[in-house]
């Protein structure tokens, strides 16, 4: 099975830098132009089984235009849904930084050992979504090619999985919006190709050398 991991297109949210995390937040014009891009990447290199999205918004409307036209199933797993960012969730980048001791700093250096007040722990979210690629494979076992439609934090904490590290590492893969990385479970095979994208300005909204 080969897994053909997509970053949903960018979200209004993640235009404006707030952190949406559980909300359920549509596509941008931007993210639509992305969703239009990848669908064209998809058809033209890979032969797509089947598509499994996270059933939020912005991913199901990343999959329902990549995927127009086509007759390639598409599943919603609620397994694949993005993290909870707790507290944080509705507020912008800015607004964190500005809480007493700039837990947005600590975070972004360590998640797993600083995260979010009430956010969902990292170990949990990599036994669900590691539960959905297992459902996954159990359907694919002769070497399909699978899109996964999802989120930065999911893409990413699958990644730390797959490459053993600490989920302090989360931040340090760059998960860029209609990004796609590529996997033959156990082994990581590409990350973030950005080269079907158009040329618009994109930026990881966690980047602290980006931040104000």
């Amino acid at each position: 099975m080969r897994l053909l991991l997509v970053r949903h297109g960018q979200s209004e949210w993640n235009q404006v830098r707030r952190f949406q995390g559980a909300h359920d937040v549509g596509l941008s014009d931007t993210g639509r132009v992305q969703a239009e891009a990848l669908g064209r990447a998809v058809r033209r290199g890979y032969r797509v089984a089947t598509a499994y999205v996270s059933p939020m918004r912005r991913a199901l409307e990343t999959a329902e235009i990549a995927l127009a036209g086509t007759a390639i199933p598409r599943v919603p797993l609620p397994d694949l849904r993005e993290l909870s960012l707790g507290e944080w969730e509705g507020r912008t980048v800015d607004e964190v930084r500005a809480l007493h001791g700039d837990p947005f700093h600590a975070w972004v250096r360590a998640p797993l050992d600083c995260p979010p007040p009430g956010g969902e722990a990292l170990p949990e979210v990599s036994a669900r979504v590691r539960r959905a690629i297992a459902r996954i494979g159990e359907d694919h076992r002769n070497g399909d090619d699978v899109l996964v439609v999802a989120h930065g934090g999911v893409i990413s904490v699958y990644l730390c999985h797959l490459l053993g590290v600490s989920f302090n590492a989360l931040w340090r893969l760059r998960i860029d919006n209609g990004s796609l990385s590529i996997a033959e479970p156990p082994r990581l095979v590409s990350v973030n190709d950005t080269t079907h994208l158009p040329p618009v300005p994109r930026s990881a909204w966690f980047d602290e050398s980006r931040a104000p």
